[in-house]
């Protein structure tokens, strides 16, 4: 039997005065936190919940986020956690594919979840800052024991091709996590880490979440995210792992003042997954802040996890396999292929999931004897570390020839002028697909096109240029910052070209 809070638990009995969680000047000891987990526990009772029941939690990355998911996970429900920004038909769908029977939502998020809750007839409750608390039942004194096949996360995936679909993982997924990096990164009570990474993310929630209070050390949360604040966040509390995405590192450079190196020199780990991370940007990045940015590859399937390259680990790569993890490159056929041959990436590991809630045919489709089929393009050398070439759903074909956005990303974040950009494909009638680049230029940059082909014909194949270049003020983005080439309008693209 097991438990997502039985290290948490633990280490409130260890070292109950140490801190667990905080946000500015609002901060829990490991001993308030496990009070105030037992007190939420407590109130799901009150309210019926019982064991595997699935509760939508929706909330942002505040200390009431974790006291709330713990309180849940120690009431042994299943949660659903969904973005903040989520509108009542996302809501809705959600409720129904899930069978949730209670929907719970921080005050300042409230409104459509609580709409969803009335129109569905399902309890509803609203939290607020733990300040505010009073009263309740008597906290409960332990946590409820589960299976580790039991499913204790239901995360819904952000549904690219057809409706979402809801990852189940299960308690041995999500206690397998922490348990992986700790080897790989020496993980221990010392730690101070820090996020701005939404915690209904599987990044944020699975690995960073779970893997700071797993081990005993302390969480420091930021939200919203602003590039600033988080660099006064990392030198004012002298953080010593900082977890975030590509395009939060990238916004941390574009910001002026006086941030030596010397501000930020507890930094042992900045830790970047969520999407591919340009070169440029890991070679800035060490030069300002004088800390190396090191890369995990995974997806919301596993849990967040399945690689991660250390400080010694060739940039460009996301590094091997962790620990008791298995991943193979495969040929359409199924086969392994070489090293350096460019494939798709299976994953067979602990915290692979357990299927797609209620889904037995997408099920089947992606899992197979315990193998994840990823949908990802990749590389694998002889030493076993992987390379991301590109989604295999984003692969552009150009006049018979393969080309990956990822490659030509990597060469056009090199331009001096230009500070974010993604590569897609637009449909065209004579090379089937053109190679498009919507880029967002540095302030007070002016990009010339016609320019910006010349200065990449010198880097790249000719069929690889971009065709049309489109400059915008900002990328599309979603709720952990990745960039969201879905959103880009091709279209409006094709009218570039012609």
């Amino acid at each position: 039997m097991a438990s997502i809070v039985a290290e948490l638990w633990r280490n409130a009995d260890e070292t109950p005065e140490r801190m667990a969680v905080g946000s500015g000047t609002r901060t829990l000891t490991y001993g308030e936190l496990r009070e105030r987990i037992a007190g939420s526990a407590a109130r799901c009772a009150e309210l019926g919940v019982q064991i595997g029941d699935r509760v939508l939690f929706i909330a942002p990355s505040v200390p009431e986020f974790v006291v709330t998911y713990y309180g849940l996970q120690t009431a042994g429900a299943t949660i659903i956690t969904m973005n903040v920004m989520s509108t009542v038909p996302e809501i809705e769908y959600v409720v129904g594919d899930s069978g949730t029977s209670l929907i719970v939502a921080w005050h300042e998020c409230a409104t459509n979840a609580r709409s969803v809750a009335e129109s569905a007839g399902l309890p509803f409750v609203e939290i607020g800052p733990f300040d505010d608390e009073e009263g309740g039942p008597a906290p409960v004194t332990s946590f409820v024991d589960r299976a580790d096949d039991d499913v204790a996360v239901i995360l819904y995936t952000s549904g690219t091709t057809g409706r979402p679909k809801g990852a189940a993982l299960t308690v041995g997924n999500i206690t397998a996590c922490p348990v992986a990096f700790r080897q790989v990164l020496d993980l221990g009570s010392a730690e101070r880490w820090a996020t701005a990474l939404p915690l209904f993310h599987v990044f944020g929630q699975a690995i960073v979440m779970n893997g700071a209070l797993s081990t005993g050390g302390s969480l420091s949360l930021l939200s919203p995210f602003t590039p600033a604040a988080f660099m006064d966040l990392l030198r004012d509390e002298r953080i010593t792992i900082a977890c975030g995405v590509p395009t939060m590192w990238n916004a941390m450079l574009q910001v002026t003042g006086d941030y030596p190196p010397s501000d930020f020199a507890d930094l042992r780990l900045a830790c970047s997954g969520g999407a591919s991370l340009p070169a440029e940007v890991i070679r800035a990045f060490q030069e300002r802040f004088g800390c190396a940015i090191m890369e995990g590859y995974g997806l919301t399937e596993t849990s967040g996890a399945a690689t991660f390259r250390g400080a010694d680990g060739a940039v460009g790569s996301v590094g091997p396999a962790l620990p008791g993890f298995t991943i193979e490159v495969r040929d359409p056929d199924g086969e392994v292929v070489a090293p350096e041959v460019i494939g798709e990436i299976f994953i067979k590991a602990p915290t692979v999931m357990k299927e797609y809630w209620n889904r037995p045919d997408a099920t089947a489709a992606d899992l197979t004897d315990g193998w994840l089929r990823t949908g990802d393009l990749g590389t694998m050398d002889a030493d076993g570390a992987l390379r991301i070439v590109d989604r295999a759903k984003d692969l552009i074909i150009r006049g018979g020839y393969n080309v990956y956005p990822r490659e030509v990303e990597e060469v056009l974040y090199e331009h001096p002028d230009i500070v974010e950009v993604a590569v897609v494909g637009v449909a065209d009638d004579h090379y089937g697909e053109e190679i498009a680049a919507v880029i967002t230029p540095r302030a007070g940059a002016q990009l010339d096109a016609d320019g910006l082909r010349e200065w990449a014909g010198e880097r790249l194949s000719a069929y690889k240029i971009p065709r049309i270049v489109q400059t915008v003020d900002a990328l599309p983005k979603g709720a952990t910052g990745k960039i969201l080439k879905r959103a880009i309008d091709r279209d409006a693209l094709r009218r570039i070209e012609h």
